[in-house]
């Protein structure tokens, strides 16, 4: 079973382990330094008290033993082979006799008597004519091990309590960090689907204001998604209300009304003109819906963009004739581009039925293919009505029509330019718009071209 710690308790431990990682390594170099220090200071007296005698062993040998008992040595022996030539008094009452010779020559060692107390002894052999004497020194190590062990005390005291205050001072300051958090976390909480429009708090410019900053982007897209959900299916509800009543008005008026089979045909042609309006309005939500949910799979392939624009004048060209227009095709040089085919086509044919909607009778209709900079252009240029500036960025949005009653008569649904924006930019295009009022529109699709 897994224990699950909050994150201010897991901050805290953390912080804590870490500190008592810091004060053990602190503690433990404090306690070397003191003893490093007490020792090195320990061992020069031993050097002075060294120098002392083997002066006096050397130079005045007769005077060596008034030196052990007057001397301001108080712990040293003097040995020539097996035979003692002088020792202090304290020499063989502390037992220094049993004590071990040195264990690396020439440098000082501490050594405990059976009486408990620690020396620290250090040994040198000097020769004179005829003899060679080995001097040995020592210093009572009483002081030293006192103030090891008071500031072991101090530091085993000291650690604990520090750990106590640290673990402390790191849950009310781990709190203090996270408070952020917990106002964010319950200012979420009241943000429900008909709420999206608050935002949390940003206080201060640092990782939680910019998480606090993410959040809020976050809402600002659900809130646009849910209000262009809202719109969607307003829209569309409203869109598909339309055919629908005018299939049952048309419908209830032909069984009201006793028809002869000729007025019958043309009730049942209108409900069929309703019904094919329908359809196409169904397909085209289909088709966004599928776009959206990113089930509609693309299969990209080198495509000769001036031989797709053809394919698409070919088929609504028919269009054209009923109102006597004419479509030109311009273009340079062959244009190939890594594209899905399908919705490309889709995309043109949109856009050129729409300008074939709006252009006046008898007018002329450009497209122009043009490659630059890594670049294919398909430019559709109208002599239609124009769109002014205010309409210019709606026009590519789902049901937008600037002429409501006007799109209805010449069949549109307002999904046209919004399906072929999406089919442009899904496969790494864009569409743009240049019109002004009277002066007709020019809608221009940019692909990127197959590098060859």
């Amino acid at each position: 079973m897994s224990l699950k710690l909050s994150i201010r308790l897991r901050l805290t431990l953390w912080y804590s382990a870490a500190l008592a990682a810091i004060i053990l390594c602190f503690t433990l170099g404090v306690y070397w330094s003191v003893r490093s220090s007490l020792l090195s200071s320990m061992d020069a007296q031993l050097d002075r008290d060294l120098a002392t005698v083997t002066r006096v062993a050397r130079d005045q040998p007769n005077e060596i033993n008034e030196l052990a008992q007057h001397g301001s040595v108080d712990l040293f022996q003097v040995r020539d082979g097996n035979v003692v030539l002088a020792e202090t008094g304290d020499w063989s009452r502390a037992a220094m006799e049993k004590a071990p010779p040195s264990p690396t020559h020439q440098r000082p060692w501490s050594w405990v008597a059976s009486s408990g107390l620690g020396f620290r002894l250090k040994a040198l052999t000097i020769t004179a004519p005829g003899h060679a004497y080995l001097i040995t020194v020592a210093e009572d190590e009483a002081n030293l091990r006192a103030s090891l062990k008071s500031l072991s005390t101090v530091l085993s005291l000291g650690v604990p309590l520090a750990l106590v205050l640290a673990l402390i001072g790191g849950y009310l300051l781990a709190g203090r960090v996270l408070a952020p958090i917990e106002t964010m976390a319950g200012k979420a909480r009241e943000i429900t689907a008909d709420r999206l429009s608050e935002r949390l708090p940003v206080e201060q410019d640092d990782e939680f204001g910019k998480l606090a900053q993410v959040f809020n982007q976050t809402f600002a897209r659900l809130e646009e998604s849910f209000d262009r959900l809202r719109r969607f299916t307003s829209d569309a509800s409203h869109e598909l209300r339309t055919p629908l009543t005018a299939i049952r008005s048309v419908g209830e008026v032909g069984l009201r009304k006793g028809l002869d089979a000729d007025a019958l045909r043309e009730v049942i042609s209108s409900m069929l003109e309703e019904a094919d309006r329908l359809t196409k309005l169904v397909d085209s939500l289909l088709t966004l819906s599928r776009a959206e949910s990113g089930t509609l799979k693309l299969r990209p392939e080198p495509t000769n963009l001036v031989a797709l624009v053809s394919e698409v004048i070919e088929c609504l060209e028919v269009l054209a004739e009923e109102k006597e227009q004419n479509i030109a095709l311009m273009a340079s040089q062959e244009a190939v581009a890594d594209i899905d085919r399908g919705t490309i086509r889709q995309a043109l044919m949109n856009v050129l039925d729409n300008a074939i909607k709006y252009s006046p009778q008898g007018s002329r209709i450009s497209v122009c293919v043009e490659v630059s900079a890594g670049e294919a252009t398909v430019e559709v240029s109208d002599g239609g009505p124009g769109i002014a500036p205010e309409h210019a960025k709606k026009v590519f949005d789902r049901f937008y029509r600037i002429d409501s009653g006007r799109s209805r008569e010449v069949g549109g649904t307002g999904l046209g330019l919004a399906i072929a924006r999406w089919a442009v930019e899904v496969n790494g295009g864009r569409i743009e718009l240049e019109s002004e009022p009277g002066k007709g529109s020019i809608f221009r699709i940019v692909l990127p071209v197959r590098e060859s």
